[in-house]
Order: structure tokens, then C-alpha cells, then sequence
């Protein structure tokens, strides 16, 4: 049975899953994917008209809270042109989505190719996969819908994921670091619009909501994976991880949530608010530090910082403290 088309899922929070094992884990997990999931083409009224897209539309002018829609040069735009780049933005933001969700699906799919039998693991994996299909199929309903030819993930990264995908079988620990990379800084970017309280296009707040609800589980799961995992790490393997680990974060950070270049080109930002944006200013660097609160919270938990890795958090832009529980809001964790 679905989740209703009008409330976020009641996924298990982060604090349910302490103490437990790791195969209790996966029961849980799998249990709530069961119970409480979406449909791309059930749970979001695309046809209602209410989420009809209207290109005049106010409500797509980007919140002050992101990146890009808080800069000075956005909000001294005419409204017309705020409207088209704030279309323009959440669309590629669905995109790269996508694109992320479909290396994931591929990537686990290799994980799972030579598993044994009896592998709680496998089943929870496979609900996560299914539920990812739904997301692509959300966020390339969303691109369409918005109507904006858009790029998503920049021209190395689309040639290369298919490459990537392969890590899931013989590199499961960089997998699923990459795994986490994706995830993360989309899901703090749209938890911090939906904390805002700014009035998005409905569409796209329904998007959100279904993603960030279950985005809650399959992030939780590459958590209880690599702690799992990092019970067999050797020391060479441990402290190699921990340099490519930070590595891996920040490269695809910047996938996530920095204009491509045709991007930039097709919204006229200038190189001066690119630079200041991604990430120069006071404003930026916070930014960037805060959306690793939780990935450096791991970092921890799998022994992963020590006082070489640190440096290349700190040189990176993402070191900090790390969150103190999971999804701790910034405000408190900076």
C-alpha cells in the first residue's frame, strides 16, 4: 500500500536504528519500505490544477536560503527573469537527481550480481532500488513538467557514472561512500528549503517531501553498511579510505550544486557570482561546511579521521564539527 498523496512517509528516524544490529537493521528498513512507500504516478496529482506549471508563476522564484537565489545579483533580476532561472534551477537540481539515482540503481545491482542466498542484505537493497526507480521517474516528470531542456550532472560525470557503477561490485566501500556523496548534499539542500517556509511551486515541494522521506532510509542504510563494513578495514585500507573518502565527498558535492558550465551559459551568471557562490564568500563556505555535519559524524564513527585525513577535510573546505546526531540542524551544529 502506498503512503498517502498528501503527508510525508512516517520512515523510521535515525534514533530508531541505535543499538540495533546490523541484519535488525535491514529487517527494519525493509519492513518500512513495505508498509510506507510512494508511487511516482499515484501519490503526486500531476494532472491537478494546482500543480499546473504557469511560467509567470511567483512562486518559482528561488528562497533566499539557496545558493544561488540568496545572492544580491539574483534578487536585483526582474521578476520574469527570477522566474525563468528559479525553473530553470529546481529542474536541473531534478536532474542531476536523476542521474545520481540511476548510477545508484546500476551500482547495486553489481553489489547484489554474486550474493549468496539468505542475505538480508539483498532484500532491503532491492526495495531501496525499486524505490529509486520511482524517483527517477518523479524527477523526469518534473523535468518535463517544468518544461526546461536541462543538462543535470556536468558532461564528465554523465560519461563517466556508467564507469562508476561498476565500484558497486569490486569497490563496495568507495561505492557506497559515492553513495552518500549523491545523497547527502541533496538531501540537505532540500531540507533547508523545506525548514525555510518559502512557498515553492507546490510540484516541487511535493517532490521534495517524497524524496527527503525516503531518502531518510537509504541514506540510513549506507550508514549501517560502511560502519558494518569498516569492522574488517586493516589498518593500510583504513587510512587509504580516509584520504578518499573526503575526496569523494567534495568531488560530487560539486555535481550536485554547482551550475555546469551550461548552466552558467544559459542563465547569463556571471563568473564574478560564480565565484563568490561556489565558494568564496563567508555565506558559501558555511554552506559547504554544513552539509557534511553528518558525513563527518561517519567519518568518525568509522575511524576515518586522523591527522592526515583532517588536513584534507580542512584544505577541501568541509571540515568542521561533526553533527552531533543525524539531520541536527545546522544553526545548532555550526
Amino acid at each position: 500500500m502506498t503512503a498517502t498523496a498528501d503527508a510525508p512517509i512516517d520512515t523510521p528516524a535515525p534514533s530508531d536504528l541505535d543499538g540495533l544490529s546490523y541484519q535488525d537493521t535491514l529487517r527494519v528498513l525493509s519492513e518500512a519500505s513495505v508498509h510506507q512507500h510512494f508511487d511516482a504516478f499515484l501519490d503526486i496529482a500531476w494532472d491537478s490544477p494546482e500543480f499546473e506549471v504557469i511560467p509567470d508563476d511567483p512562486r518559482w522564484i528561488l528562497p533566499e536560503i539557496d545558493s544561488l537565489g540568496g545572492t544580491e545579483w539574483y534578487r536585483s533580476l526582474p521578476q520574469e527573469r527570477q522566474i525563468e532561472i528559479g525553473m530553470y534551477r529546481m529542474a536541473n537540481i531534478m536532474k542531476v537527481g536523476l542521474q545520481f539515482e540511476q548510477l545508484l540503481i546500476s551500482g547495486v545491482m553489481n553489489h547484489l550480481i554474486g550474493m549468496p542466498n539468505g542475505q538480508a542484505e539483498f532484500r532491503y537493497s532491492t526495495h531501496e532500488v525499486t524505490e529509486e526507480c520511482h524517483h527517477t521517474q518523479m524527477f523526469q516528470e518534473g523535468v518535463n513538467r517544468i518544461g526546461m531542456d536541462v543538462q543535470g550532472g556536468p558532461g564528465w560525470f554523465v560519461r563517466v557514472a556508467p564507469l562508476l557503477a561498476l565500484a558497486g561490485r569490486g569497490l563496495p566501500n568507495i561505492f557506497f561512500m559515492g553513495i552518500l556523496a549523491g545523497e547527502e548534499p541533496i538531501d540537505y539542500l532540500q531540507k533547508s528549503v523545506l525548514r525555510s517556509g518559502h512557498e515553492m511551486h507546490p510540484m516541487v515541494t511535493r517532490v521534495m517531501q517524497i524524496h527527503v522521506a525516503e531518502e531518510a532510509r537509504h541514506i540510513g542504510f549506507a550508514h549501517s553498511y560502511l560502519v558494518e563494513r569498516s569492522k574488517d578495514y586493516g589498518a593500510l585500507q583504513r587510512f587509504g579510505l580516509s584520504l578518499a573518502y573526503p575526496v569523494i565527498m567534495r568531488v560530487l558535492c560539486d555535481v550536485i550544486m554547482k551550475p555546469t558550465p551550461k548552466m552558467q551559459k544559459d542563465l547569463g551568471i556571471p563568473k564574478s557570482v560564480m565565484r563568490e557562490v561556489y565558494w568564496k564568500s563567508e555565506k558559501s563556505e558555511k554552506l559547504l561546511r554544513d552539509t557534511f555535519g553528518d558525513v563527518r559524524m561517519l567519518a568518525d564513527e568509522l575511524g576515518l579521521m586522523n591527522r592526515v585525513s583532517r588536513r584534507v577535510w580542512r584544505v577541501l573546505g568541509i571540515d568542521g564539527r561533526a553533527s552531533r546526531f543525524r539531520s541536527e540542524p545546522k544553526s545548532a551544529a555550526v
